[in-house]
């Protein structure tokens, strides 16, 4: 039935495309995993810059591998890290304050950690007239310092300072402490509630706790708690962020190499994440021989898994500069990021311009710095057809990333997933259509669906290829996206299936660029 139209003349009328859009996601989000000096325990959170970190997480720390393969990934080009703090028996520093009735309003520390006691906390009376006299025993003013345990006894140097005023014990008011304190301090929370304000004192300090115990293995993943990786605990508190490219897992301590069962299950994890795992150095791999033997990680053949080799020499700010190992994770995620934001993630994140930034050597221990291996051509030559990324100095061009491979790069296992740039395409091309495509859920599965899919897939592999990310001089050649009654037959549409099959031709990097030479001479007349 024709629908009447409102008046006579041009009337506009928009039709839909039929095509939705693909956004490819991100390519480079690192996480990080281990300790931290503060911050949310096993709570996934996102620093856009190494002062974002210090902000959040409390910035180096001597004790923590961790927060120095930040400092890297920043430091070498890093845009974005996921940090997932591990504290086992840490606990929060309190404060009592005394008040007229019982309980006594009793505050702590916004998170775990020795941290908390330098916070200093002092109440004073509220502003002349800003409450009403039935509120005189309620409201108050909260002053929190957190002292700077480095700065002279006779200076007042902190390193934060929060003040909140006219704040109230009664739950009805607009400016209930413990409301107050979790909306808008960085530094203390509300542990006990109390009825009547706290009586006035001046930097009154908080109890003294420690930073926790050394980690272990089960602290990363622990198979025997049924519950663990339901309640996203250790490496599974990644569950609560969409997407994670790259997983780094820094040392446990700073002599001691990262546990292998962790490396195993952080691999398992990283093949249902669409995620990269960067694998550092065990101990056994003192020489270069041992790393192409892949001496103690020889069951670690995951597509989504990558070797590097040796150590870093880098120097460590908290120790007057004086160079110290550590482990190349976050320098590598942080070269990956930047070749990625250069060149595109089909570009092999290794060569001439993958510089490491900030390192003067290689070792092979966590322990001495001082046990230097800076890879020739052949250790190298060795290394490569393991599946090993070598770590290498290049002359004038500095420190750099010479391996591009997966683990499962060996040539012996002639795997399609050799080169890491391919399988990074891969997985961002995987995790992009996974997230496109939602929109096609309970649609009707029939020729107009799977018109609009191979659309919408088409056109986001075409922006691909146009940017270079295929091989082949023509679409034709680097890409195709089929959906129809072939892919998808009867008794699929009787499941509720749709099969789409996509196929991409990958740029492939070369590894060996072979010169022929050939002499000319004059012939003999």
């Amino acid at each position: 039935m024709p629908v009447p139209l409102p008046f006579p003349g041009v009337q506009i009328q928009e039709i839909p495309a039929g095509v939705r859009a693909i956004v490819g996601g991100s390519t480079s989000v690192t996480a990080f995993v281990g300790r931290a000096l503060r911050g949310p325990k096993e709570v996934a959170t996102r620093c856009f810059s190494f002062d974002d970190f210090a902000r959040k997480f409390g910035g180096l720390w001597a004790d923590s591998p961790m927060t120095y393969a930040v400092y890297h990934y920043f430091q070498n080009g890093g845009t974005e890290a996921v940090i997932v703090r591990l504290a086992p028996g840490a606990n929060r520093s309190s404060a009592d304050l005394a008040t007229g009735a019982s309980p006594n309003l009793t505050l702590e520390a916004a998170s775990e950690g020795a941290w908390g006691s330098n916070l200093r906390v002092t109440v004073t009376d509220p502003a002349a007239g800003s409450f009403l006299p039935a509120e005189a025993t309620q409201v108050f003013t909260l002053t929190v310092r957190e002292v700077d345990p480095a700065a002279p006894s006779d200076t007042s140097r902190d390193r934060a300072t929060e003040t909140f005023i006219n704040v109230s014990v009664s739950s009805s008011s607009p400016r209930y402490v413990k409301r107050v304190l979790e909306q808008q301090s960085s530094l203390v929370r509300v542990k006990t509630d109390a009825t009547q304000r706290p009586t006035n004192v001046a930097n009154a300090p908080f109890s003294s706790v420690g930073d926790g115990s050394a980690l272990a293995a089960t602290d990363y993943d622990n198979p025997g708690d049924l519950s663990f990786q339901s309640s996203r605990r250790g490496i599974y508190a990644l569950d609560a962020i969409d997407t994670v490219n790259l997983l780094c897992l820094p040392p446990p301590a700073r002599t001691v190499p990262q546990f292998t069962g962790v490396w195993t299950a952080a691999a398992s994890y990283c093949d249902k994440r669409f995620t990269m795992l960067l694998v550092d150095p065990p101990a056994s791999w003192t020489t270069a021989a041992a790393a192409a033997a892949r001496t103690g990680l020889t069951s670690l053949t995951s597509k989504n898994a990558a070797f590097y080799f040796p150590l870093l020499v880098m120097p460590d700010p908290l120790a007057a500069g004086r160079p110290a190992s550590f482990a190349p994770c976050g320098a590598v995620a942080g070269v990956i990021a930047r070749t990625d934001g250069e060149r595109g993630l089909w570009k092999a994140p290794a060569g001439q311009d993958a510089g490491l930034r900030g390192v003067d050597g290689f070792s092979v221990s966590l322990s001495d710095p001082g046990a230097r291996l800076a890879l020739t051509d052949a250790q190298c030559g060795a290394l490569n057809p393991a599946g090993v990324n070598a770590l290498r100095p290049l002359g004038v061009a500095g420190s750099v990333v010479w391996g591009a491979r997966t683990a499962q790069g060996a040539d012996v296992l002639a795997s399609e997933w050799k080169y890491l740039s391919v399988r990074r395409l891969a997985l961002h091309i995987e995790q992009s259509l996974k997230e496109g495509t939602r929109w096609a859920v309970f649609e009707p599965n029939d020729a107009p669906l799977w018109s609009q899919l191979r659309l919408s897939i088409g056109a986001f592999m075409h922006q691909l290829f146009r940017r270079g990310a295929f091989k082949g001089a023509r679409s034709q050649e680097a890409y195709f996206v089929k959906c129809d009654a072939e892919t998808t037959t009867p008794a699929d549409q009787d499941r509720g299936i749709v099969n789409v099959i996509v196929g991409f031709a990958p740029l492939k990097p070369a590894e060996f660029v072979i010169l022929q030479f050939q002499q000319i001479t004059r012939a003999i007349a």
